[in-house]
């Protein structure tokens, strides 16, 4: 492909095709990005949607997001876009295994965000908004399937698309004889962190429940830090009866600790009291059961002004027992070596460090989690959906203890319960489980609902299901298949709640 060149103030070399505006291409530079583009307007948002196949609604960028003027997308145009010349060199340029630009722009775009580059959709890149997104051949389709999932993905995509399409038919079998999964896709090693510019402030969160021992310890690691947090918050649930009040004393600590006694019941709404007294440039939410390496904040700090981005998720390593400490954690840290940084996976509320700005403009977690699950993937992904660069962060590292007793998770755990025994959840609302136990659990089904188009909920069924039956010995495979009238009664539940939260809508507190 001929590209032309840029050539910045600090002697990068830029890559392009087609006609961007130059005079953007500076400040983009200097920014996360690896590789930008103007697609959604030339006909690639959303394109290739068949990969919903196998990511359903397991993966944040399976859909292209909506109203933003920068965001992360890997849908490039082969026609119309820019990228760092080390990375191109790196990939050796589009994969020519596939018949059209359009895929070998979109496996490029592909191999980007999953091997720790940063593709973003700039608006007003390219103004040239003529659509060039061809329809991606069939052939392309299983192709980009069986060099980037396992082999029964794409089988999977021939069953689903109907296995009665003869073009389906033939594609799979070419890609079949002619690709195998791509083992040595380059990956796009982390730039050397800058030492830390000024003297932003920090604001860490812990919220805690009858774990004010693990609360102590964490405050001990904190104290530690190579760079201090300028203020700590401690929204604390014990149960009045339960707890010693005394423990934390405020004078004992170089940062000014806020200790606030919570009432209310669940780690979001715990979180969200806390982000009420944050103060610092940077917020940095943690659980109560870790232990922090001395350099976490500092390589939290380091890694987001480095990349210029605007959240990162940190390194959480669970630990083999609750006893383990940072000696422990040094050994572990040495069989996770650093490979990349690049757009995260996921999101952890262990280990997460936020602009406040941006905490500020989501207002924070929301409460319809509580007693749940999954409101760190809400969280991590509405913030992605608001125009965030969320990046994985290997640097900073923690020791997640996960003890037996305390915690919020004590209420999730009321939801395995029936009948009298059990506690009622937050999100039940105003009607109570009473004997069929909904499953998956509702706050799950709720972040799908709430996230994710009905295709691909009905996906994510399909799969849930096949999973449930191709599990566990072979031999009790018949008993599961009994019981699949009552899995979809438990799923059908766990739906029924999960709709009543989506209609309540999002709430904070």
């Amino acid at each position: 492909m001929d590209l032309k060149t840029y050539t910045t103030s600090k002697g990068e070399e830029l890559l392009y095709s087609g006609k961007p505006e130059i005079s953007m291409l500076e400040n983009l530079a200097s920014g996360c990005g690896d590789c930008w583009h103007s697609s959604f307007e030339q006909g690639f948002k959303n394109a290739f949607s068949n990969i919903q196949y196998q990511t359903h609604t397991a993966w944040w960028y399976t859909n292209d997001f909506d109203n933003l003027n920068e965001c992360i997308s890997w849908r490039i145009n082969p026609y119309q876009f820019v990228i760092r010349k080390t990375i191109w060199e790196l990939y050796k340029g589009f994969d020519n295994a596939y018949q059209s630009n359009e895929m070998k722009a979109l496996s490029l775009g592909y191999d980007l965000i999953r091997n720790g580059g940063v593709p973003l959709y700039v608006k007003g890149l390219y103004t040239d908004t003529k659509i060039s997104c061809n329809p991606i051949p069939v052939i392309d389709e299983y192709l980009f399937f069986r060099k980037k999932f396992k082999s029964g993905h794409s089988l999977y995509m021939l069953f689903r698309k109907g296995i009665w399409n003869w073009k389906d038919i033939q594609a799979f079998f070419y890609a079949k004889r002619n690709a195998t999964f791509d083992r040595n896709t380059p990956v796009i090693a982390p730039k050397m962190l800058k030492p830390i510019e000024g003297k932003p402030t920090v604001s860490y969160i812990i919220p805690t429940m009858m774990r004010q021992d693990y609360t102590l310890q964490l405050l001990d690691d904190l104290n530690n830090q190579t760079y201090k947090p300028s203020q700590v918050v401690v929204i604390d649930a014990t149960p009045p009866d339960q707890r010693d009040e005394s423990l934390y004393n405020t004078s004992h600590y170089p940062f000014d600790l806020v200790v606030k006694w919570q009432t209310s019941k669940g780690s979001c709404r715990a979180r969200n009291e806390g982000i009420e007294y944050c103060s610092g440039d940077f917020i940095v939410f943690g659980d109560d059961d870790i232990r922090l390496a001395p350099d976490y904040i500092e390589n939290h700090i380091r890694l987001l002004q480095t990349y210029n981005a605007g959240a990162c998720n940190g390194l959480d390593i669970r630990a083999e027992n609750h006893l383990q400490n940072l000696d422990d954690l040094a050994q572990k840290r040495l069989t996770h070596p650093i490979l990349k940084v690049g757009v995260t996976a996921g999101f952890n509320n262990a280990n997460s460090c936020v602009k406040r700005e941006h905490v500020t403009k989501l207002t924070g977690n929301d409460v319809n989690y509580d007693g749940g699950y999954g409101e760190d993937s809400d969280f991590g992904l509405s913030l992605v959906k608001s125009g965030v660069v969320v990046l994985y962060n290997p640097f900073s590292v923690n020791l997640h203890l996960k003890p037996a007793s305390g915690g919020y998770r004590w209420w999730g755990a009321q939801a395995k319960l029936l009948g009298k025994k059990r506690k009622q959840q937050p999100w039940e609302l105003d009607t109570p489980v009473k004997w069929i136990r909904p499953v998956p659990s509702p706050t799950i089904m709720y972040y799908i609902h709430k996230h994710f188009p009905p295709q691909q909920i009905a996906e994510y069924k399909i799969k849930y299901f096949m999973y449930y039956l191709g599990r566990g010995s072979k031999l009790r495979l018949p008993l599961r298949i009994l019981n699949i009238p009552y899995k979809l009664l438990q799923y059908s539940k766990s739906v029924w709640y999960a709709k009543k939260l989506v209609a309540l809508g999002i709430r904070y507190k």
